[in-house]
This record gives structure tokens, sequence and C-alpha cells, in this order.
């Protein structure tokens, strides 16, 4: 059974000196209570699809091509309204920054509140308890207080709690959280992980875990999907993406992760860098910076085809059994 179905998608930027492409046809989907990693370099278009699955695009940019369908239903065409309903109550949302995702002149249980009356038909009171069950869920103590309390009265690290207890609040089946634990020290990030993976087992939600940090997904997923220049490279198990990578660029990055267990003078990398969306090149869009590239990555673009365990957008693949 799928949750959540990424066919095609493409999402475009108009501008005075033509349409910039910022998704290229990409496909995913993600099953009740599961968790998929999106991973890749700034400007990789990470962000960008989880904005487009949630109605949060920012204007210019429109989604040209391509479907969203939750549960089966169709959502990206839907309008302003009809997506407010679903932005929340079947669809929550974790974003990077916890400040910024808060009003600062209400309590946090004002908040939580507005949200649950806003998609659940519960009082008040029933609202309350809701707000304080919710808190006691994410892990802050004393949480019958604590609904009082302002953002700014929290550390880090809780409010990202508080941001995690608002995006459950209606006991959504799909949670977007895009680098949910960024901004947070270690120790807090590994509390932050625990927690979305306790909610998907406990709740049945799948989470879109969108992320630069291999060391996350490694800890957290059970899918990955890692993202070049808006297309995807390589999609498959968690495990087999990080222990034996198909695609040349999953291979530099995970050769750029430091190994504790080796002394290195200098750590990898990969040469170059993420293409400009007016600059991307014919062929395959790594073949600038990849070091296996021969004649026809240059000038004919690979589709997603089967490499071992995982699919490889990579010629080196072409002709590998199915």
């Amino acid at each position: 059974m799928t949750l959540l179905q990424v066919k095609n998608l493409v999402v475009e930027f108009p501008s005075r000196h033509g349409t910039l492409r910022a998704i290229d046809d990409i496909s995913f989907d993600i099953a009740p209570g599961e968790i998929l990693g999106v991973v890749g370099e700034s400007g990789a278009g990470k962000s960008l699809t989880g904005a487009a699955i949630i109605g949060l695009l920012e204007p210019p940019g429109r989604i040209a091509g391509g479907q969203i369908l939750l549960e089966g239903q169709r959502i990206d065409n839907l309008g302003f309204d009809a997506m407010r309903h679903i932005r929340g109550r079947r669809i929550g949302a974790i974003f990077q920054d916890p400040l910024t995702s808060l009003n600062p002149l209400n309590t946090v249980g004002a908040q939580l509140m507005e949200t649950i009356l806003a998609h659940l038909p519960v009082s008040r009171k029933e609202a309350r308890e809701r707000a304080v069950s919710l808190l006691q869920d994410t892990g802050i103590p004393a949480a019958a207080e604590r609904l009082d309390h302002y953002p700014h009265q929290f550390s880090g690290g809780m409010r990202q709690r508080v941001v995690i207890a608002l995006a459950l609040a209606a006991e959504p089946k799909l949670i977007v959280a895009d680098e949910p634990t960024t901004a947070l020290d270690v120790s807090i990030q590994a509390q932050i992980i625990l927690l979305l993976k306790n909610i998907c087992k406990q709740r049945g939600a799948a989470v879109m875990l969108i992320t630069h940090d291999m060391g996350v997904i490694a800890e957290t997923c059970d899918r990955v999907a890692v993202l070049y220049a808006g297309r995807i490279a390589e999609i498959g198990p968690v495990h087999e993406v990080i222990n034996h990578p198909a695609h040349p660029y999953t291979v530099g990055l995970m050769g750029a992760i430091p190994d504790i267990t080796k002394e290195v003078e200098r750590l990898s990398q990969i040469d170059g860098a993420m293409p400009r969306l007016n600059a991307i090149p014919t062929g395959c869009a790594f073949n600038p910076r990849c070091p296996k590239t021969f004649d026809k990555c240059k000038t004919v673009r690979p589709d997603l085809m089967s490499a071992g365990a995982t699919r490889a957008a990579c010629w080196l693949h072409e002709g590998a059994p199915r």
C-alpha cells in the first residue's frame, strides 16, 4: 500500500531569461510507517520537492508537470483553501528553524490548540488536554505548565519538540520534515531522530526526511533518495545505498564522510560544484564532475535503472539484470 505517490514531478521558475527547471521529472512513493530520506547538496531540489508536496511553493515557482497523490487523491491541482485543510490535517510539516515556525506573540499552548480546533471536532477543554498530551509525547517535562509559556522561553531543542508536537496535532498520515535537526547540537539531534522514529512506529505515520546529513539518514531512514540537480540520482534501501552506492555521485558523497577507523591526511571530495539551473549540462547532469564519465554520459540523459539492490540514473548500469 502506498501513502504518497509523486509521479514525474516538474517544478519550474519563469524568469526574464526563460523558464528554469528546478525539479525535473522525479518520481517516488512512501508507504505508511516508512521514513524516506531525501539527501543531496544545497541546490539539489530537496526542500523544493517538500514544498511542492505541502503546497507551499514560493511564487513564481509552480508545478509544471506530473502528479502528487495522497492516499490515491490527487493534491497538486487543489486550490489554496482545499490545500490548507489537507495541510495540518493529513500532512504535517516540520521546518529547519523552529523560531520561524512559531508565533512569538502566542503561547505554545494557544498555537497547539488553534491547530487542534481547526482540524478536529473537539471542545476547547479537550483541545487543551490533547495539547498537554502532545507536549508529553514529544518529551517536554512539566507539559501542563509549559503550555502557557512563549517560544522564547524554550531552548532550541525544546522549541523543535514543540514544532513536532504542532506537526502531529491533527494526527496527519504524512510528515514532511525539512532539515529538522540542522540547527541543533549533536546530542539533541539524536533525541529528535529517536522521537521521529518512535512517532512513525506508534502512529503509523510516514515521514519524508529532507537533510544533507548522511549520518542522520543512516540512523533514521528505511529508504533514501539521492538528489542531484533536480533529479533522482539513486534510490533504494538505506543500508544498500550507504554500503554499496551504485551512482558515482553517491559514491562521492559516501567517500566524503570521515571514517574514524582510518587515518587519512585529506578527506576525499567531489571536484566542482552543483550546476546552476540555467547551465545544466546535456546528458547526465553529473558528467562534468564524474570520474567514470564516457561519451554517452555527455549526450544522453539516463533514467533510473536497476543497479543491484538499488536503482541509479547512470549509464554504467545499462543492461544490468532487472
